[in-house]
């Protein structure tokens, strides 16, 4: 994988030539393990910031925490590593030095995503440069997944189909919801386990972790509340979403299904169908040319039929980033090319009652597109 690391970061070091910047400061860790394939687990959130500096011509640098440069080393295809340690100037003074080095110009910045305080460090930096924002050149390469991308992507998918199967298999009634997540997060754990080989993968890590999203009962209409105490009841929806828990050497997914225990009432499987059929239109349209904006009008046009407001957007692209452009809802105008990744939802919610979904991951080819969470989307009335 280094050379694929490599060849992005060259990638990168054109784009700048051709905008003529000096350099690019990557502060993101998603885009830091995008282009230089190292990632810490403890980092700006502990006011440690690692900075991947790319040289419009010049070798990239990596400045990282003293106490993560031994497994950065180990990590990354890059050899100028610069530790620095907490206290005094910390990162701050390295970075004035790695500015002496480069040739004289703007520089280009994450305007998205660079955290406070590394746009504050920048600001009292004694070498001051013009900053610009290249976060569309960023989003821009990182829009289309490469073949080995897709591969590891369709493993995430694996891991994802074993871990709501073992949800699924939880689902009962006097069940409480945190032993549905547990038993996902175990299986998901031991399949992403099957992938990797010590000590080739020995940074990185099958175990499944964050809390999940998931609701039962009348809470289903609440989109985003975490598995908690409640114990199921018959008649219940379960709705189970792990687009914020699937992630596997660093690639995120969207996968949502809804079950019912034990029974559903003709209002549920009315909803859960329009769900279902606003996301299956939605993937219909998938292929290459089609603007982002009509993927999601065809779902919106399901909803509207069957007397229902959408709510959110269609869907969005998925990679090493939760969230990645482009996406899919109003104003999109994006076109659709092979390699681009998305999750695709249906959804809709009934304000105090409960609510219907399903979600997908999916890649688009040349015709068309191939679920990377292949998986029944069916109505599942649970005995």
């Amino acid at each position: 994988m280094s050379h694929s690391y490599k060849a992005r970061t060259e990638a990168l070091q054109q784009a700048l030539a051709e905008k003529n910047l000096a350099a690019a400061i990557i502060s993101d860790p998603d885009s830091v393990a995008y282009f230089a394939g190292y990632w810490n687990y403890l980092g700006v959130e502990f006011g440690r910031p690692t900075l991947l500096i790319v040289g419009r011509d010049t070798p990239p640098v990596l400045l990282t925490p003293l106490m993560e440069s031994e497994m950065c080393g180990r990590m990354t295809w890059i050899q100028d590593i610069r530790p620095w340690t907490d206290g005094n100037d910390e990162w701050r003074k390295p970075l004035e030095g790695i500015f002496s080095e480069l040739p004289q110009g703007p520089v280009g910045i994450e305007g998205r995503a660079i955290p406070s305080l590394v746009r504050e460090g920048l600001a009292r930096l004694r070498t001051v440069r013009p900053l610009e924002d290249i976060s569309f050149l960023i989003a821009r390469q990182r829009m289309i997944k490469s073949a080995a991308e897709i591969e590891t992507m369709r493993q995430a998918g694996q891991v994802a189909i074993a871990m709501m199967d073992a949800a699924r298999q939880t689902i009962a009634e006097g069940v409480p919801e945190y032993e549905i997540t547990l038993a996902a997060m175990a299986a998901g754990t031991r399949r992403a386990a099957t992938f990797l080989r010590d000590p080739d993968d020995r940074f990185v890590s099958p175990v499944i972790q964050n809390v999940q999203v998931l609701q039962s009962g009348s809470d289903t209409c609440m989109v985003h509340r975490r598995a908690s105490t409640r114990r199921l009841s018959k008649g219940d929806p379960v709705y189970l979403c792990f687009c914020g828990m699937v992630s596997f050497r660093g690639y995120k997914l969207g996968f949502d299904r809804e079950f019912y225990v034990g029974r559903a009432t003709d209002e549920q499987l009315k909803v859960q169908g329009v769900a279902i059929a606003a996301q299956k239109a939605a993937l219909a349209t998938i292929r290459p040319g089609i603007a982002c904006e009509e993927v999601n009008a065809a779902a919106e046009a399901v909803y509207r039929d069957a007397g229902h407001l959408p709510g959110y957007r269609t869907g969005r692209s998925v990679g090493m980033s939760l969230l990645e452009s482009p996406e899919l809802k109003r104003g999109e105008r994006t076109l659709l090319q092979p390699g681009m990744t998305f999750a695709v939802d249906g959804g809709i919610t009934v304000a105090g009652a409960f609510g219907g979904r399903i979600g997908d991951s999916i890649v688009v080819t040349e015709t068309g597109f191939e679920y990377l969470t292949p998986y029944p989307n069916e109505i599942a009335v649970l005995p």
